[in-house]
């Protein structure tokens, strides 16, 4: 078995949901987006408020929300990690006393510099950058600029188009956690369990 933590993120379906509490993923991510096809529903969040997620954790993505949003859907969840992913600064991060990742846009190695601003963060998530596209493009950026990465300083979250095909290379970037959210669905904003199981078996069956 191996001790490399996965998250799923942009699920928004309570089958799915319950799927991957028994498979004792170790994070779950709940999009509160309105541009995302994965965005949460008020209807949804009523769903889950007493769902025992047992050993998986709850994270709650957000882009540029005001305080209020946050305080109001990551409410429903227990102990959840805020997650975010525009143009936040560290004190409003931290605002809320949870543990919170932040997520950093990477075209080229300068933007590792941003990591400094979130020394706070309990872990940093890279995605691909994209102009105009915030919270995730489905597309990886080039791993290979994480060769010199600090593991043992940050943890580091690899996200960005991960699916059964390319996963075995996104593990060799010793990445603390792999979140993987279209690269499991059979169609945009619909996770497919058959593809979860599928990578979930592949990264543990992952000569580390």
């Amino acid at each position: 078995m191996s001790t490399q933590k996965i998250k799923i993120c942009g699920v928004n379906d309570l089958s799915i949901l319950q799927e991957i509490v028994d498979l004792e993923i170790d994070y779950v991510g709940f999009i509160f987006f309105e541009k995302s096809p994965r965005n949460v529903n008020s209807n949804f969040l009523e769903l889950i408020n007493d769902f025992n997620f047992k050993n998986t954790q709850p994270v709650c993505v957000y882009v540029n929300p005001d305080e209020e949003f946050v305080y109001s859907t990551s409410s429903y969840l227990h102990n959840p990690i805020l997650q975010f992913h525009g143009n936040e600064d560290s004190s409003f991060c931290e605002s809320f006393g949870l543990e919170y990742w932040k997520a950093i846009r990477v075209k080229t190695r300068k933007d590792f510099d941003e990591l400094m601003n979130y020394e706070s963060a309990s872990a940093i998530l890279m995605e691909n950058h994209k102009d105009g596209f915030y919270g995730g493009t489905g597309e990886s950026f080039d791993w290979e600029m994480l060769k010199d990465f600090d593991t043992d300083k940050y943890n580091l979250i690899l996200s960005g188009g991960i699916n059964s095909k390319n996963v075995d290379n996104a593990l060799t970037t010793n990445s603390w956690c792999i979140d993987i959210n279209s690269g499991v669905e059979s169609e945009v904003g619909k996770k497919d369990i058959n593809l979860i199981n599928n990578i979930v078996e592949k990264i543990n069956n992952h000569d580390f």
